[in-house]
């Protein structure tokens, strides 16, 4: 049945993506058109709230048995504020100075849709305190899979990196994850759109070739346990209030984070209960 609902996503992205990126040339010269018509207007209105980044993400499992690879990504760091439209789908700034307990600007870092679809293995939420330093972040917010997280990230400039461990309640420190970027200049990206065509696909086909090579290194598949066990979110709930690992937000069933800390010294954040968590059910096929 997974087999099934895998060839349904393929075919139903292939086509979508197929459809609008035949419309994508025709949408770029529209943009431009539209923009050079408001030159005047947007350079009253300052700073581009969206800024592109360009670099690697590694990552290494080392259990049950060791892999590691790398691939290139193209991420976009959006102040949410300034561009609440950009991402819907995602936390306003409101509700990350919320849970991070912040009280200045939010930037959200994640690989936007494109041409209909999205994977994002990671959105990070860069939450800073009010000052006169630029350099105030005070603390993170990640939007990701279960597990003890710990997250090291820098202050967003002209270089990015965020490093990630997670400590698994029954394989231990078995996952590692780095993300260095360089900003590119807004010069020279012609259109948003263009720059970000086909990523999250890139990013997805990564994710399924090295999915298959795990499998064929005999690493078991797990099923989704909700295919065996109605009530696997209340237990998950329970294992991870023991662990100390999260804890419910009561932001709704469409958000899914955890809170890491961060700061411009990659100082790491020891209290492992300031976490949260809740349930965002899969589109369609997976449903």
């Amino acid at each position: 049945m997974e087999l099934f609902y895998l060839l349904c996503s393929i075919l139903s992205a292939f086509f979508t993506s197929l459809v609008l990126s035949c419309l994508l040339p025709f949408r770029a010269l529209l943009r431009c058109l539209c923009s050079a018509r408001s030159v005047g207007s947007s350079a009253a209105t300052g700073e581009d709230p969206v800024s592109l980044y360009e670099g690697t993400v590694w990552h290494e499992r080392r259990r049950p048995v060791h892999h590691s690879f790398r691939y290139a990504v193209r991420y976009a760091l959006v102040d949410i504020d300034r561009a609440p439209n950009v991402l819907p789908d995602h936390l306003s700034g409101d509700e990350a100075r919320r849970i991070a307990g912040t009280t200045g600007p939010v930037f959200l870092l994640t690989i936007p849709p494109s041409v209909g679809y999205e994977q994002n293995p990671l959105s990070l939420y860069y939450c800073y305190d009010l000052g006169a330093s630029t350099q105030n972040l005070k603390q993170c917010i990640a939007e990701d899979m279960y597990g003890n997280w710990s997250i090291k990230a820098n202050v967003p400039g002209d270089n990015l990196l965020v490093a990630i461990t997670v400590q698994h309640p029954k394989l231990g420190n078995y996952f590692t994850a780095t993300l260095t970027a360089k900003k590119v200049s807004s010069s020279l990206v012609v259109d948003r759109e263009l720059f970000f065509w086909l990523m999250p696909h890139k990013v997805a086909i990564w994710i399924y070739w090295h999915a298959l090579k795990l499998w064929w290194k005999n690493v078991q598949f797990i099923h989704h346990p909700k295919c065996s066990n109605p009530a696997y979110r209340e237990e998950a709930s329970v294992r991870d209030r023991k662990l100390k690992c999260c804890q419910a937000s009561g932001l709704g069933e469409d958000k899914h984070m955890l809170v890491g800390g961060t700061g411009p010294d990659f100082a790491a954040d020891d209290n492992e209960e300031d976490r949260w968590f809740s349930w965002r059910d899969a589109k369609w096929p997976w449903c």
